[in-house]
């Protein structure tokens, strides 16, 4: 998509929208239109972009109308929208509308109707990949200790778990300790699971998390992602190793990763 000089950006929380302005700046975006959400995305995103429309979660036709009125034709979905706010948002006519038609309302169905929806007026939604596919660890990856042979097979026992889990539209990610399943991603989201696997595997700690991508995973609006918070909540719960499936998961500000997980012990590989 080199040739592509203006791009949308539906950007939701923590410091993934920030990124991936940087990352389109690079690779010569000349023009970044995005739309953010009041209590989610960060206000500094507004000074990596040429503007930025504030709207609301379920302000549909808002959020539609920032991108056709500034004649934006390809735009990306970067960020968490908190899970909560998908049942708490106030939705507009075309909002309800679209929940009103779908069977099933998880992250999946939700966006992948807002996508259909953007294509009614001419805006295709497409994956962010592209422009940060420098940003996610190949096989091979490691940051911190060299996993011990426990943790190595808790890995890949928390991997099966994790495929399954992410397959049943559940969770992505999984915390295990010794061949026994501790906690598993549900609506909470990753921090609090690993606050509660880690809770779970006792005083001592030492439980490791695994974190997948679905097999169909749709990646126009859900990218795995961790970074430096992840990392913390899981030296906070003493969890020793986080696994992450190579190539399908993006490590945010990587060198504060390094220097925290070398600090404080912590294992971060990928695996295949």
């Amino acid at each position: 998509m080199a040739e592509l000089e203006t791009l949308g950006m539906i950007a939701g929380n923590r410091t993934l929208p920030l990124v991936l302005a940087r990352q389109a700046r690079a690779a010569g975006i000349k023009r970044l239109i995005a739309v953010g959400f009041e209590g989610e995305t960060d206000p500094a995103l507004a000074g990596l972009v040429d503007e930025i429309v504030w709207t609301r979660v379920g302000q549909l036709s808002k959020l539609i109308n920032a991108f056709t009125e500034r004649d934006v034709k390809r735009c990306v979905m970067v960020g968490q929208i908190a899970p909560k706010n998908l049942f708490d948002l106030r939705p507009d006519l075309r909002a309800m509308a679209l929940l009103f038609k779908l069977k099933e309302r998880n992250a999946h169905t939700v966006f992948g109707a807002i996508a259909d929806e953007l294509l009614k007026e001419g805006v295709e939604l497409v994956s962010a990949i592209p422009w940060l596919q420098p940003l996610m660890p190949a096989a091979g990856f490691q940051l911190g200790r060299k996993l011990s042979a426990s943790q190595a097979e808790d890995v890949a026992f928390g991997f099966r778990i994790a495929k399954e889990v992410s397959r049943l539209e559940i969770g992505q990610i999984v915390v295990v300790k010794e061949g026994t399943v501790l906690a598993v991603e549900g609506f909470e989201g990753t921090d609090r699971c690993l606050a509660r696997g880690g809770e779970l595997a006792g005083p001592k700690g030492g439980a490791v998390a695994v974190k997948v991508a679905k097999e169909k995973h749709d990646l126009r609006f859900d990218i795995p992602c961790i970074g430096p918070q992840t990392l913390e909540t899981c030296v906070a719960a003493k969890i020793s190793a986080l696994a992450l499936e190579a190539g399908r998961t993006l490590l945010l500000e990587p060198e504060v990763c390094a220097d925290l997980a070398r600090r404080q012990g912590l294992s971060v590989v990928t695996f295949a």
